[in-house]
């Protein structure tokens, strides 16, 4: 059975980006290169989390056909809890996530308005600096089912990223600003210094 792509894809409202990994790919276990992001998905946004449970559910059907005509009962489904799953953290309260990898480089953009034929023209984003884990976009995602090693279950693949918005970024680093404001540099802070030019 061929696969249905328009019901196993999905286009998201806003939601947060985590361990974005857009630009460069990095190795998995078997040394397999992918691009890949947690995708944080708000509770509240009924639509987004109804149309991935509906792509879900057609890559399973799909997915019979692997699995031997039936629905395995260990069947791991990509759609997660951040309250249950990750208590700690406090980007993922209140938010269901899942990851999204693809072996291909994401297509990564911004809306930059409208054209003459009404619709939304884009501009591609080459500064990695601008999309990182903690901003804000919608994302095309496809849902598809696999069978690897005995585990059987629904796999997300990364299409396309939008970045709609900025936001307080996720990664472990702090900014040199809130590392270093409190702390008293006068006794190497000279304005005769020639260094500091």
């Amino acid at each position: 059975m061929a696969i249905d792509h328009q019901a196993t894809k999905v286009i998201t409202g806003k939601v947060r980006l985590s361990y974005a990994k857009v630009w460069e790919p990095e190795p998995d276990d078997n040394g397999n290169l992918w691009y890949s992001t947690s995708i944080l998905i708000p509770k509240s946004d009924k639509e987004t989390l109804r149309k991935i449970k509906a792509a879900v559910e057609a890559a399973i059907e799909h997915g019979r056909s692997k699995w031997g005509g039936k629905i395995p009962p260990n069947l791991k489904k990509p759609l997660r809890d951040g309250d249950e799953e990750r208590p700690d953290d406090e980007a993922y309260a209140g938010h269901y996530f899942l990851k999204a990898k693809s072996k291909n480089k994401p297509g990564i953009a911004k809306p930059i308005g409208k054209g003459a034929d009404g619709k939304t023209k884009f501009q591609e984003i080459t500064d990695s600096t601008e999309v990182y884990s903690g901003c804000y976009a919608r994302v095309s995602l496809n849902f598809y089912p696999f069978d690897q090693k005995g585990n059987k279950g629904v796999a997300v693949g990364l299409n396309n990223i939008v970045k709609v918005q900025d936001g307080e970024p996720l990664a472990g680093r702090a900014s040199i600003q809130d590392e270093f404001a409190d702390e008293d540099f006068d006794d190497v802070i000279d304005d005769d210094e020639d260094w500091m030019n």
